[in-house]
């Protein structure tokens, strides 16, 4: 409701964190943990750090971006083709239904124990998002 960047944000956070303390009182821990963690705290850390990088450019400097963009990044789209090429040819189907596996209600044994290796893939996700906010905002001088 402000036109204020790190204003919107503070807000944003306490919202998920208002939010996060409605889940604990619904008897939710998880979620109001996962709440309190992603929302309230890293997506903040990650407004706060593209606002920081960020600042008002000029109308020609705009332009002279938007033609850079197509020339940064002109094999992407041949480097994304060739990756699902490669990824249809050589990887094998996936069977999702197991009967063998038991039907587990706990979340934190079947995220800790079972689905560790998604955690993982979600940490490796972020950091490239981070780097990737970096990468994208960095001015050379």
């Amino acid at each position: 409701m402000t036109t204020r960047l790190i204003r919107s944000v503070v807000g944003l956070a306490l919202t998920s964190a208002m939010l996060s303390i409605l889940m604990f009182r619904l008897n939710s821990p998880i979620a109001a943990v996962f709440e309190l963690s992603v929302c309230s705290g890293l997506i903040s850390v990650i407004f706060v750090t593209t606002a920081s990088f960020t600042s008002r450019i000029t109308e020609e400097r705009l332009e002279e971006r938007k033609k850079e963009r197509f020339v940064k990044f002109w094999l992407l789209p041949i480097i994304i083709v060739a990756v699902l090429v490669l990824m249809y040819f050589y990887t094998k189907p996936i069977n999702f239904v197991s009967p063998a596996m038991p039907q587990e209600t706990d979340v934190r044994h079947i995220l800790w124990n079972k689905r560790h290796l998604d955690l993982l893939g979600q940490i490796a996700a972020l950091l490239a998002a981070a780097v990737g906010v970096i990468v994208l905002f960095k001015e050379k001088k």
